[in-house]
This record gives C-alpha cells, sequence and structure tokens, in this order.
C-alpha cells in the first residue's frame, strides 16, 4: 500500500512562523490536530499517515511549542486567546473554511474558542484528554489551583518540577500498563524544546490556563447549541483529567461516542492500534466532501 507523504511546512501568522505538518488531498475533508503541553505536531505523526488517504490533515505547533517560532514574551503574548487567532489565521491562509478538530490537552481551550468563535466551520470533534469539565480536575490540580490564586514566587517554584524531565515522562507513562508501547523518543523530543535557552515562560501558560476554566460554561453552551458530532476519547487512568472528565461531556453532547482505553493522559502514544480504527468508522460516518 502506498503510505501517504507527511510534508513539514512554516508560514507567517500574525507575525510568527508557525510550523504544521499536512498530508492528504487537497479538496477533501479537512481534519486539524491541535496539540498539547508540552508536545507539538510531534505527537501525530503515526496518526497523520492513518488518516491522510481520505483525509487533508493539517497538525500545527503552537507558538513556542515545537518547531514554530518562540518570540520573547515581551514580544509576543503567550495565551490561549492569542493561540485559537493564530490557528484561526493558518487555517484562514491554507483555505481551510470548514473542518474537523482533533483536540487534546492544551489542543482543547484552544480549539473549544476556535469552535465557539467560528461554529459554522467545525463539523466534528474528537476530543482524547482534553478538558471541558470542573469534574476532570482532580487532585493533580492543586498546586496549579494555589498558583492560579496567588502566581507569587513560591507557588511558580512549586510547578517547576512539572517542567523537568521527570515531569514530562510522567505524563507520558503515568496510567500505561506496558511502558514498551510508549517511544521515549517522544518525551525526549519534547523536553529538548522545554530546555531550550530562553524558551517560552511555560508558567505563564500554566497561568493563563486558568482563562480556560472560566470559558467551560460558554464551551458548554456551544455544545448543546450547535451539537456537533462527537467522539470522546479517553486514556481512563490519566491522572491529570480523569474519566469524569470525559463522561461530563454527554450531558451537553447526549449523542457523543463515548470510548475509553486502558492507558494514560497522552493515549495516543500507547493505544493508536486500537484509537485510529474507532476514528476512522467515526470520521467516515460524519464527513463528507
Amino acid at each position: 500500500m502506498t503510505r501517504p507523504v507527511t510534508h513539514h511546512r512554516t508560514t507567517s501568522v500574525e507575525g510568527v512562523e508557525i510550523f504544521y505538518r499536512e498530508a492528504g488531498e487537497k479538496g477533501a475533508p479537512v481534519v486539524v490536530l491541535l496539540h498539547g503541553f508540552p508536545s507539538s505536531s510531534h505527537m501525530y505523526r503515526n496518526l497523520i499517515p492513518a488518516l491522510a488517504d481520505h483525509y487533508h490533515v493539517i497538525a500545527p505547533d503552537l507558538p513556542g511549542f515545537g518547531v514554530s517560532a518562540m518570540p520573547s514574551s515581551s514580544e509576543f503574548e503567550y495565551s490561549f486567546a492569542i493561540f485559537s487567532d493564530v490557528i484561526a489565521g493558518l487555517l484562514e491562509q491554507l483555505g481551510a473554511e470548514r473542518y474537523a478538530l482533533y483536540v487534546m490537552d492544551y489542543g482543547a481551550p484552544t480549539g473549544f474558542r476556535l469552535a465557539v468563535a467560528q461554529p459554522d466551520r467545525v463539523t466534528a470533534l474528537i476530543v482524547q484528554n482534553g478538558n471541558a469539565y470542573e469534574d476532570g480536575m482532580g487532585d493533580f490540580w492543586g498546586s496549579t489551583r494555589a498558583y492560579w490564586a496567588d502566581n507569587g514566587p513560591v507557588n511558580r517554584d512549586a510547578l517547576r518540577p512539572f517542567l523537568s524531565l521527570d515531569g514530562t515522562r510522567f505524563q507520558y507513562l503515568a496510567g500505561t500498563k506496558d511502558e514498551t508501547r510508549i517511544d521515549p523518543a517522544a518525551w525526549l523530543y519534547d523536553q529538548l524544546f522545554l530546555d531550550r535557552p530562553g524558551s517560552t515562560d511555560q508558567l505563564g501558560i500554566i497561568y493563563d490556563y486558568r482563562t480556560n476554566v472560566a470559558l467551560y460554561p460558554g464551551f458548554h453552551a456551544y455544545f448543546r447549541a450547535h451539537r456537533p458530532p462527537a467522539l470522546i476519547l479517553w486514556g481512563e487512568n490519566d491522572p491529570i483529567f480523569l474519566p469524569d472528565g470525559a463522561r461530563a461531556f454527554l450531558r451537553d453532547l447526549p449523542d457523543a461516542e463515548l470510548h475509553f482505553f486502558d492507558t494514560g493522559h497522552f493515549a495516543l502514544e500507547d493505544k493508536a492500534d486500537e484509537m485510529i480504527p474507532v476514528m476512522r468508522d467515526f470520521l467516515a460516518r460524519n464527513l463528507t466532501q
């Protein structure tokens, strides 16, 4: 079988160089893949060719992540509102007028902001360990909530270990049953960018995440009003976003399809063999030319 070719491109969006991976025929239904923290479009390196035989797949790196530019925080506002604007600008450049969104972790509030702003453009949602409900946020978030309440140096420094190699490895391995299924190159690649001299103020982005929680009611209103076809895929052993966060989507999207997998946060690294057939079936039933 011929394997679809993935192209690796860069373009300027609102003055920032944005890297993105692109595969599939232009003119086919578009699927946009939005990555989580601390990853990049690299997390979709195996998914892209598995979808690109039928779909035009676009997977960008957010500003300051992966191979996208990393302007200083004095020159660029690292916020989820700006992330959403940048993705909207990229899709406009690429002529993607309508698209399905695959969102994970940071990609979820980025994508949901985009959907709220441009609801008629979103053809479907695939949500993989991407939270939109307080139900999904348990004890793991205690230190972060303390930081949101007081972003002084004590609470800020308490979160620094999460940005270390041990913290990144934890995100990939926690909740997995067979660690040999996880490619160490994934967390090493992510850490390479986290450790860059002058790296983006990731703690500033974590502080801004509180604005996403404040928008949860607006996301829920969008779900109820527009009822996009939705597929919820969840690593049920994820300590960061709990399974109740997945179930909560059904309150506002009662027709959503919910699937749990026996793994953790970066479920696609572990269970792609189980998840991809479910995705392909969902997209085949819900996306048309």
